[in-house]
Formats: C-alpha cells, sequence, structure tokens
C-alpha cells in the first residue's frame, strides 16, 4: 500500500502542468449534483478536458455551454436501425446538435456502445450505415468538425495471444470491422475502444500484470516486445489487428477503461488500492504521450471511466463503484486528475464522530441483507464471530440484525468513511446506539 500513496504523489507533481484527458459522465444515481454545478467543478478543479455522456442529455448539453470543455454523445443501441435513413437522421442533429453546438462544444457522436457484444444482428448490421447517415447529416448541417464513432468493448479479437498475432474475429474481420475502419479512414475520426484488464480472464492468474504492479512480463517473440501490463498489451492488439487490415494509419481513442473500488464476494479484486493502481497509471501513461511498444510516443484520446459512482445502476454490486469522485466534490481517491493538490487517495471529507454507527435502511430486502453481510464479513480484518452460534450478537438470530452488525463492523475497519457505508444505497449513518445487552457496536 505503501507504494501506491507513493505513486500517488509522484502522480500529482507530474500532473500539475498537464492536461488532456476526458471522463465518462454516467447519470443512473440518485444523489448526483446539478450538471452545471458538475461542470464547472470540472473546468476549474480537474485536468478534465473533455467528458463522455451516454446519451445527448439535454439540460448537460446546456450546462457545458462555454467551459471549454469538449462533449461526446452517445445514442442508443435501439435507434440505430432508424438513423440509416438520412431524413431520420437530418432530424437527430436538428434536435441533438444544433439548439447547443458550438456553444457547447461537440466533438463526437457515438453511434451505439459496444454493438458486437450485444450480438443483436439488427444493431450490428447497421451500424456503419448509420455512422454514414449521420456523418452526412453533419456535414449537411454544417458540422464537418463533429466526428463520428462508436465505442467497442474488447471481445473483438479471434483468440486472446500476443498482440503480434491479434486479429479481429472470423466472420467479422471483413464484413464489420473493414468497413468501420475505411469509415474512420475516409471521415478522419477515431476507432473507438474500450480497454478493460479487469474483466480479462483469469484475473487471479494476472493481476500484477494488470495493475502496472511488478511482474515476468510478456515477451512477444515476432515483435520482439516485452510488456509489462496488460494495458499496453491490448492497445498493440487493437493495432496490429486494424494493420492486418490495412487501416494502421487510423487513429485509436479509448472510450472507457478503469477499476471499481468495491463489490460483493464475486468481486474480489474490487478494491481501493487496485483502482488506484490501476487508474493511477493509466492517467500517467496518457497524458505524458508515451505510448505503448508498438506506438511509442502516441497520444491516445481517453476517457477513465467514470466520474461518479451510480448507486442506481442494475446489474451486479460491482456496477455502482467505478467513480473517482464523490457527489460532494471530495475524491474517493484521487490519481492526479484534481488541480487543488490533494494528495489523499481517500475521502477528503472529515471522519464521522466515533458515536456513529452503520446500520440498513428499513425498507431493504432480504436479498440485498444477505448480500451485504456476505461482503462485510468476507473482508479481511472483519470480525464476524460474534453472529455466529453462541457469539455475543447472534441472538437475535434475524438476518437484519446479523447484517448490521457486520455493515458496521466494515464501516469501522474502513476508517469510518461515509462511502463505506453506502452497501449500494443500503446502508444508512446513525448516531443511535445499536449495541444492546452483551453485543457492542464497536
Amino acid at each position: 500500500m505503501a507504494a501506491v500513496f507513493l505513486l500517488v504523489g509522484m502522480l500529482l507533481q507530474f500532473f500539475t502542468t498537464i492536461t488532456g484527458i476526458g471522463v465518462n459522465y454516467g447519470m443512473t444515481a440518485d444523489n448526483l449534483p446539478a450538471p452545471s454545478v458538475v461542470a464547472n467543478f470540472l473546468k476549474t478543479q480537474t485536468i478534465f478536458d473533455s467528458v463522455k455522456l451516454f446519451d445527448a442529455n439535454p439540460d448537460v448539453l446546456r450546462a457545458f455551454a462555454n467551459t471549454g470543455i469538449s462533449v461526446s454523445v452517445t445514442i442508443g443501441n435501439g435507434d440505430i436501425p432508424g438513423l440509416t435513413n438520412t431524413v431520420t437522421a437530418r432530424r437527430w442533429v436538428e434536435q441533438h446538435i444544433s439548439p447547443f453546438h458550438p456553444q457547447t462544444k461537440i466533438k463526437y457522436v457515438l453511434v451505439g456502445t459496444e454493438v458486437l457484444f450485444s450480438k443483436n444482428d439488427d444493431w450490428i448490421n447497421n451500424l456503419v450505415p448509420a455512422m454514414r447517415s449521420l456523418h452526412y447529416a453533419l456535414v449537411k448541417s454544417g458540422f464537418p468538425e463533429i466526428k463520428v464513432t462508436s465505442a467497442h468493448a474488447l471481445n473483438i479479437f479471434r483468440r486472446e495471444t500476443i498482440p503480434s498475432l491479434m486479429r479481429f474475429m472470423i466472420g467479422y474481420d471483413q464484413s464489420f470491422f473493414a468497413p468501420i475502419l475505411q469509415f474512420h479512414q475516409r471521415t478522419k475520426s477515431p476507432f473507438m475502444v474500450n480497454p478493460y484488464p479487469y474483466f480479462s480472464p483469469d484475473l487471479s492468474k494476472r493481476l500484477n500484470y494488470a495493475l502496472f504492479k511488478p511482474n515476468s512480463g510478456v515477451y512477444d517473440k515476432y515483435n520482439r516486445k516485452t510488456y509489462t501490463n496488460m494495458f499496453d498489451a491490448l492497445m498493440d492488439s487493437t493495432y496490429t489487428a486494424m494493420k492486418a487490415l490495412g487501416y494502421g494509419n487510423v487513429e485509436i481513442a479509448i472510450g472507457e477503461t478503469g477499476w471499481p473500488t468495491q463489490g460483493d464476494a464475486s468481486s474480489p479484486f474490487a478494491s481501493m488500492e487496485n483502482a488506484i493502481s490501476y487508474n493511477g497509471h493509466v492517467v500517467k501513461e496518457i497524458v505524458s504521450g508515451k505510448g505503448t511498444p508498438l506506438m511509442p510516443n502516441r497520444t491516445f484520446e481517453t476517457y477513465m471511466f467514470a466520474l461518479f459512482n451510480e448507486n442506481q445502476k442494475p446489474g451486479p454490486l460491482v456496477e455502482k463503484y467505478w467513480g473517482m469522485i464523490n457527489p460532494d466534490f471530495t475524491p474517493i481517491y484521487d490519481v492526479g486528475v484534481l488541480r487543488n493538490g490533494q494528495s489523499t487517495p481517500t475521502p477528503a471529507t472529515p471522519a464521522p464522530s466515533s458515536k456513529n454507527f452503520c446500520v440498513p435502511k428499513l425498507d431493504v430486502s432480504n436479498a440485498q441483507l444477505q448480500s451485504n453481510l456476505d461482503y462485510a464479513c468476507g473482508q479481511g480484518g472483519i470480525d464476524c464471530t460474534p453472529i455466529q452460534p453462541g457469539g455475543a450478537c447472534y441472538e437475535p438470530n434475524t438476518l437484519r440484525s446479523h447484517a448490521a452488525f457486520a455493515m458496521n463492523s466494515y464501516y469501522r475497519t474502513k476508517g469510518q468513511i461515509y462511502f463505506s457505508c453506502d452497501f449500494a444505497g443500503t446502508g444508512q449513518i446513525t448516531t443511535l446506539e445499536p449495541s444492546y445487552g452483551d453485543c457492542r457496536y464497536l
């Protein structure tokens, strides 16, 4: 952990005068500040010079007017087939771009998200036609500077291998990726990918490789490069696959990359320390322009994932905890993206009083209580023996009582930082003493 704190200190010095990185601004939450306040915070307090939205929310677009921050908007996958019609595309531009640009500096229109991953043939087959139609509509509307792209998950390769042998999937290489890359080459727009080492198979065996920590590396005997981290390998794999189709000169942008800070028992590598290590090294690589072994000194336009945690996001608990900034704009952790020189990787909010406790909210389901119990007791340093049979807090033998004890123990062990009592929005901090009889909530 000491190495992580040292990394943060080095990054803060390194980024005092360098900017040039973006962030994903998701809003699937019920506790986020107003977009205008977010825009001012990004402009005045961070090095982020661009944001990527997952829609074309007009309130957000208005909020970023005259800030100098570039904005990318996203069209939902379900809208792809209809936008192959040029009349529909022109109408979309009139409704979602013309009222805001150039006061709001819209840079990209993303057509869908990870479309190939959806396995929806209607979306996949219509992606390139929709991109062409929107490009035509933007040009005809007088916005040729706004580029069209689409973000792709990196499940697009034939098989996992060394970067020099990486190729796009058979059946999609010529029919899907070649037309996309031809479009990008013709329109001078970037091919956008979402590299996520966190989702790599066998992560437990390659954790240090994914986190930029010391490891034996991977030697590619064909390009004679040694890869010491998975991020570089993923980027060079993308470049190699593009080059094999004859499009090695197309720019590559990173639509999303990041690491979660917490999850449940099914997400053992989601932690604050790992998020600091991965995101810190990625930010350092990107803003330094270091490039990769096959693309030295190359700059990749990058959008970190994500600005905020999103407590209303569906799916596993880990999906809610990718944020870097709290709703009150204190850092969940800082890897050099703040301008004010804060160096702590934990929230800057004062620690709550020692008389505060973490307990479940009243309307929490049994399924969520069980998930909270399993997660808290599965963490190192949490003593759950008092709620085992014979323990001082075993009675009353109810799920709610046991979960409350475990959640409070987790909260205390994590330094009573307020987000440690979040538990996907099911925890609350109280000053009411929950101890009873011989059962003491520490």
